[in-house]
C-alpha cells in the first residue's frame, strides 16, 4: 500500500503532512521552526521532479509514504496516475493519493516562491516554516483523516476474507 501527499511543488506541504503521518513531527502540539530543518526533502525538491513521487518512509502499518509536487494540474495529474494503474491492471485502490495542497498563508507561499523560484533559500525557507506553523493543525487533521481511511480500508479487506 502507498500513500502520496501531493501538493504543488512537493517541498512544503506534502512534506509536512507526511512528516506528521510518519511521526518525524508531532501531532499533538506546532513543532519549533528548527525541528523542520531535520526533515528529508523540506523545501529540498527540485522543479525536475515535479510529477515524481519521493520516498520519505514507512509508517507503523507498513504502508509506503511517499510526497509529490503537481505543479497546477493536480487533478489532471491524479486523473492520469490512477488511469495509468487501471490500463496494466493494478490495484488504484492500494494508492492512495491525499490533496495536501491546502488554503496556505501567504507568507508560506511567498517564503516558497522565494526559495524555490528565487533561489533565496536563506529568506524563503524561513518564511515558509512561519507560514505552515501558524496552519499546522490543519495538516494535522489531513493527516488523521488520511489515516481513518487507511483504517477503513484495512477493516474492509479483513472484513472481506
Amino acid at each position: 500500500m502507498k500513500i502520496i501527499y501531493a501538493c504543488y511543488g512537493g517541498a512544503h506541504t506534502s512534506v509536512t503532512c507526511a512528516a506528521i503521518h510518519l511521526g518525524m513531527l508531532p501531532d499533538d502540539r506546532v513543532p519549533g521552526s528548527r525541528d523542520f530543518y531535520s526533515i528529508p526533502f523540506y523545501d529540498k525538491m527540485p522543479n525536475a521532479q515535479l510529477g515524481t513521487p519521493r520516498f520519505m518512509g514507512i509508517d507503523t502499518m507498513g504502508w509506503e509514504i511517499y510526497v509529490m509536487g503537481m505543479g497546477g494540474d493536480r487533478k489532471l495529474v491524479t486523473t492520469a496516475i490512477y488511469s495509468i494503474l487501471r490500463e496494466y491492471g493494478l490495484d488504484e485502490n492500494k494508492f492512495f493519493i491525499v490533496n495536501a495542497l491546502v488554503t496556505l498563508s501567504p507568507i508560506t507561499s511567498v517564503g516558497g516562491f522565494c526559495s524555490r523560484k528565487l533561489n533565496l533559500v536563506g529568506l524563503g525557507r524561513p518564511l515558509t516554516i512561519y507560514g505552515i506553523r501558524q496552519t499546522y493543525y490543519v495538516f494535522v487533521d489531513i493527516v488523521k483523516r488520511t489515516k481513518q481511511k487507511q483504517q477503513a480500508y484495512i477493516k474492509a479487506m479483513y472484513s472481506n476474507v
